[in-house]
């Protein structure tokens, strides 16, 4: 069985499909075209008061490019994950043609938080993220959505929808909205380091306008249960 390429990846994000393994000890890869997609609205974010107090506290930062390798290992470094091998090496050859990226986010200057994805055209496909410290992974989801923003992006797909992300503003599309949505992201020219991050200071002050409170970001977390993946969908095996 042929083993599935960083081209057949891009290939598939472009026709609304992505690629999950059942474990991390898992070598095989299953495409997913769920009926219901999640996704966010880009530049806009619902922050809680705990979250706004505890960046206006202070000792929060940003990377938008940290080790990717780091990131991905911290994102699949839990008992259960969908993150496999073969996953990981083909993200980090879409790192190296500049089609995953990676945000970090610190706390007086240690890892909190991170969080990688897939770009295609204007459509930025989170995969996953973690957290190391209390509001790690949230902070990290209201600076990407932000940066998104600024770099030109239009659709940020969450693949699905969990009940952490619906609490921060995603929500549900059908699978035809999605592939509207996706054929208008793709025809658009976006560059994740177009722009440098917001500082912590002017993120803040975003998210405390009136209009930041209408929309939200989120992204699919590695350690909700499994959907099973259609028969006949394997794309690769040892």
């Amino acid at each position: 069985m042929s083993m599935l390429t960083a081209a057949m990846l891009l290939r598939g994000y472009a026709n609304g499909v992505f690629p999950m393994a059942y474990s991390a000890d898992d070598p095989q890869l299953y495409w997913f075209d769920p009926p219901r997609r999640g996704i966010l609205p880009v530049g806009g974010v619902h922050a809680s008061h705990s979250l706004l107090r505890s960046l206006a506290r202070g000792g929060w930062s940003a990377d938008a490019r940290p080790d990717f390798d780091v990131i991905v290992e911290a994102c699949a470094d839990r008992p259960e994950t969908w993150i496999n091998a073969p996953l990981r090496d083909l993200y980090a050859e879409l790192h190296g043609l500049g089609h995953a990226h990676a945000l970090a986010v610190m706390q007086e200057g240690r890892l909190a938080g991170g969080i990688f994805g897939v770009t295609l055209g204007g459509a930025f496909f989170g995969e996953s993220m973690f957290s190391t410290r209390t509001n790690g992974s949230k902070m990290a989801l209201v600076w990407i959505s932000d940066h998104l923003a600024r770099c030109g992006f239009t659709l940020f797909d969450t693949q699905y929808l969990t009940p952490h992300l619906a609490s921060m503003g995603g929500r549900e599309i059908s699978r035809l909205d999605y592939q509207s949505r996706l054929g208008r992201a793709l025809r658009r020219a976006a560059d994740f380091h177009a722009q440098p991050l917001r500082s912590a200071e002017a993120l803040l002050a975003l998210l405390r306008q009136p209009s930041a409170s209408s929309s939200s970001t989120g992204v699919k977390s590695p350690s909700g249960p499994m959907p099973s993946p259609p028969s006949g969908t394997v794309v690769s095996g040892s």
